[in-house]
């Protein structure tokens, strides 16, 4: 057994805590959860925007499906339109096909972002957990300092008045 191996068993042993607790550690975990907060806040702006996206791509989607309709209506008016029809939609053709693929990659993206978020608040729910855990922890400990004061302090009065200690 190595020296921090020892001197975790013998802390542990003793019940005494296997890191320095102090000012230093809290501001690292603080600024760690400021970070997972940050991070959870960052994949939301991200699932929204991506949202946001999706949305106008459909609408783009939307648009052009009734923009072919009405230029179909406007071809058969002509016999130019007749002739210029077939040309205009394989040009939509390509860009619906392009919105579509546009569309695929947002929506791998999306799902992607989602999970990366499910994973990150999970993380920061933990986290949370953990310092409040902490936190009723030191604040038991410190109840008990406190409770243990004050019966040390009782039995000294007591065994004052019975002469028990001078």
């Amino acid at each position: 057994m190595g020296r921090f191996t020892v001197g975790v068993f013998f802390k542990r042993r003793a019940g005494l805590p296997l890191f320095r607790e102090g000012p230093a550690s809290m501001k690292r975990r603080d600024t760690v959860l400021r970070l997972k907060r940050f991070r959870v806040e960052d994949l939301n702006r991200r699932v929204a925007t991506l949202g946001t996206m999706r949305a106008d791509l459909e609408k783009k989607l939307a648009d052009l499906d009734q923009s072919v309709a009405r230029e179909r209506h406007r071809a058969n008016d002509t016999d130019i339109g007749r002739l210029a029809f077939p040309s205009f939609l394989r040009s939509i053709e390509s860009r619906r096909e392009n919105l579509r693929d546009s569309l695929k990659d947002i929506e791998r993206e999306h799902a992607q972002c989602e999970g990366e978020l499910s994973v990150a608040h999970q993380d920061l729910s933990a986290m949370e957990q953990t310092m409040a855990q902490e936190a009723r922890r030191a604040a038991d400990a410190e109840d008990r300092r406190a409770r243990s004061r004050v019966d040390e302090a009782a039995i000294v009065r007591h065994l004052r008045k019975h002469g028990l200690r001078t």
